[in-house]
């Protein structure tokens, strides 16, 4: 197994239900994560100057990994799903590099990754939460 070269951890709640924070994450048509570009292609694949994602371990509704191959690394994005007492999620983010090529790679990947992941996981909580018909109140007339 590889030695890991940098790793990050974040955590975010949403209002969003776990079974639909769920079905939200795992609908590739909601991500959107500029300038990176999804598709599927008999695998998930993220095309971004610097290589391409396929779907790795899922074990659904409470974690899926997304996992990337570069020359000599591999990073890889792990998502876990908590139900929270309320009816809420909590969404946690786990995003490791390993490789022998790591050290290639860590300079931008810490600094991309350290500056907007927590901004980026804040927004995809927001979202979630305002597409959960399900968990907003009915409006009064």
């Amino acid at each position: 197994m590889a030695t890991v070269a940098w790793a990050i951890t974040h955590s975010v709640e949403t209002n969003a239900s776990p079974a639909f924070a769920w079905h939200y994450l795992t609908n590739i048509a909601k991500w959107d994560d500029p300038p990176a570009e999804f598709a599927f292609r008999r695998t998930v694949r993220h095309r971004v100057a610097w290589g391409h994602a396929v779907a790795g371990e899922v074990t659904p509704p409470n974690a899926a990994t997304i996992e990337m191959s570069l020359d000599g690394a591999a990073p890889s994005f792990e998502w876990r799903f908590a139900g929270l007492a309320d009816g809420r999620t909590r969404l946690t983010q786990q995003i490791v590099l390993k490789g022998e090529k790591a050290d290639v790679y860590l300079s931008p990947v810490k600094a991309a990754f350290t500056a907007n992941l927590p901004d980026g996981m804040n927004r995809l909580a927001t979202a979630m939460a305002n597409a959960d018909r399900s968990r907003k109140s009915p409006s009064s007339d």
